[in-house]
């Protein structure tokens, strides 16, 4: 499939920035929507070989009606990452999930008014994970899989924030798969519901203190600041090759109407990732923390279609961990 313009929503985000990227050294062209002006200044200025297939629309909150309607206009594809990301919310349902619902709502209706042939929607393996499945019963999660947990549940004030967050991803995908069934828009959608993602940055960061949630962690093993963090699962991505996944998730025909599972088939842990450090950073070594952690075998995700369907190859962890952690390094020098 051939595309004139695509619309990258969350574009000034980890893994945004990399699929604008992705799609500029293919040539083709990008409008960028992001909330801050700073970040996409710094993005245009960076990428000087782009100036005629880059551009940047301005929307603030993506929940509104009809707040990408003009954004959508000579549009004919969408990738859309931005989805509230917020732990710190007072208001679980109010400030987390509603929002995350009606910004799919909102777009969706944006595009379905518009000549959009594909829709690429970026959704999370939080809506696919089950936290109370026993640990040592085998199981391989795939794309029929969803998270079992309800709307009361994550909407309760009880309810910790990971699980509000993954409520939402689930929600908010799930509306989108609800409104093709019901409205049968003109263009064919495809979900994708990546797990952990690590590896280093395209987006503006300015240090060490404003990394994404996922490399903070890593940055926190790397730094000794405390003990390696629990990893609830040990599923992973590289962001580079999560950008592949969406930009093919877009170009390749046999794509559409399709839910993917985006996973490394090399498992990881912080223990792991900590061993990398260790080896390939020795002047570090003493301050980066250590620890044994298991890695459960019991659990996999079918990763088949992926390879399948969309012709990924994944990079390997200590690729993705050195890559990372040579770059924040450097942020943390630059202090």
């Amino acid at each position: 499939m051939a595309f004139s313009c695509v619309l990258v929503t969350g574009a000034t985000g980890f893994i945004g920035a990399h699929v604008v990227d992705n799609l500029l050294s293919r040539g083709i062209k990008v409008r960028a929507a992001a909330r801050s002006r700073s970040k996409a200044e710094i993005m245009i200025e960076t990428r000087p070989f782009a100036k005629s297939i880059l551009e940047f629309v301005y929307i603030d909150d993506i929940a509104e009606p009809n707040v990408f309607d003009q954004a959508m206009e000579g549009v004919d594809a969408v990738i859309h990452l931005a989805s509230p990301l917020n732990y710190s919310v007072a208001d679980k349902e109010r400030e987390l999930i509603i929002p995350a619902i009606n910004g799919v709502r909102s777009i969706l209706q944006a595009a379905a008014k518009n000549n959009i042939k594909r829709f690429v929607m970026t959704s999370s393996f939080g809506a696919v994970l089950d936290m109370d499945r026993e640990k040592n019963t085998p199981w391989k999660y795939t794309a029929e899989d969803w998270n079992p947990i309800s709307y009361a549940e994550a909407a309760d004030p009880s309810a910790s924030p990971q699980d509000a967050y993954r409520g939402s991803k689930k929600f908010a995908e799930q509306e989108a798969w609800k409104f093709m069934a019901q409205e049968k828009p003109a263009f064919e959608l495809v979900t994708l519901c990546p797990s952990m993602v690590f590896g280093p940055t395209a987006h503006p960061v300015t240090s060490v203190d404003t990394l994404n949630e996922s490399n903070a962690l890593l940055w926190r093993v790397a730094s000794g600041v405390e003990p390696l963090p629990p990893a609830r699962f040990n599923f992973w991505i590289d962001v580079r090759d999560l950008a592949e996944v969406h930009v093919q998730a877009l170009l390749n025909p046999n794509a559409g109407g399709k839910r993917y599972l985006p996973v490394s088939s090399q498992k990881f842990s912080y223990q792991l990732a900590s061993e990398i450090m260790r080896d390939n950073f020795p002047a570090e070594k003493d301050r980066i923390s250590s620890g044994v952690q298991e890695i459960n075998e019991n659990v996999d995700v079918d990763t088949a279609p992926v390879t399948k369907d969309l012709n990924i190859e994944y990079r390997d962890f200590k690729e993705t961990i050195v890559d990372f952690l040579t770059q924040a390094y450097l942020l943390e020098t630059a202090k």
